[in-house]
């Protein structure tokens, strides 16, 4: 896909994928490269990664076809400038509660490179010179803001933040989500699956994409898409490596008689 083309998908009636890219190797890019994926999704929120190695990875992936998604550490604009000056072409801003914070990153993804009263005048719909309006139209047109849903707070203002003109996606948050409503990691309660079916069915009447990043199985996966979501964030490339070397490895020492390691894997809840 081309990168341009990422923001128009994002809010079109077609499913895309893609998967948390955690290794910073750069030889992965060839290999995430034939993974027939859509887009990348690069968490910064959760994952130490240094700016320039942001920057080389989204402009690496971009060269391929492969729009990065990339998530900041926290909803601040300045954070969202950043890391579209170095290469993203989709923001997502986690735990995002209110519109005033939504209002600011659209400032920051769909008015560079406006700041200050200039900047605030536009957002509070004071009208640009033609010539200024038609420059920072062109200059944001791909930029993508996608905002984290990812508490009952949040829920409860569902209409406000997507009603904020700007937002091309929401990325459901499972984790978060479940703590929020008091079911942590119970992924499969009743409450949750309605909770999470709400936000989707908001999202898409309204006409922009609503995601998740989930790391299940296949069917819990369909039963999202089912339910409405366009666009999904499928495990992580670390998630794949663990599975696949302890699969193999268990495999070759149960032949030959060795003993199998006790496993010291953690949970993933991103």
């Amino acid at each position: 896909m081309k990168p341009e083309n990422f923001r128009t998908a994002l809010r079109s009636e077609e499913r895309i994928y893609g998967t948390l890219v955690v290794s910073t190797s750069p030889f992965w890019p060839k290999i995430i490269g034939d993974c027939g994926l859509d887009f990348v999704f690069i968490d910064t929120e959760h994952i130490a990664i240094s700016r320039e190695t942001l920057s080389w990875m989204c402009r690496t992936y971009s060269a391929m076809g492969i729009p990065p998604l990339v998530r900041i550490t926290d909803p601040d604009p300045d954070r969202a400038t950043v890391a579209l000056d170095d290469g993203a072409i989709a923001i997502v801003a986690p735990y995002i509660e209110t519109p005033e914070q939504v209002q600011a990153l659209r400032g920051a993804t769909k008015f560079r490179p406006l700041k200050g009263k200039k900047l605030d005048q536009s957002l509070n719909g004071e009208k640009l010179d033609e010539k200024l309006d038609n420059y920072i139209a062109k200059n944001n047109a791909k930029n993508a803001l996608v905002i984290n849903i990812e508490s009952v707070e949040a829920m409860s203002r569902m209409d406000e933040l997507m009603g904020v003109e700007g937002v091309d996606a929401v990325l459901i948050g499972p984790h978060d989500l479940s703590c929020s409503i008091g079911l942590p990691e119970q992924y499969d309660h009743p409450e949750f699956l309605k909770a999470t079916e709400k936000i989707i069915t908001k999202a898409r009447s309204l006409g922009i994409g609503a995601g998740l990043h989930f790391w299940g199985t296949n069917d819990e996966h369909v039963r999202f898409l089912d339910m409405g979501a366009n666009f999904l964030i499928h495990k992580a490339d670390a998630i794949y490596f663990r599975a696949g070397l302890k699969k193999e490895l268990s495999e070759i020492r149960e032949r030959m008689g060795d003993s199998i390691q006790e496993s010291n894997e953690g949970e993933t809840a991103i």
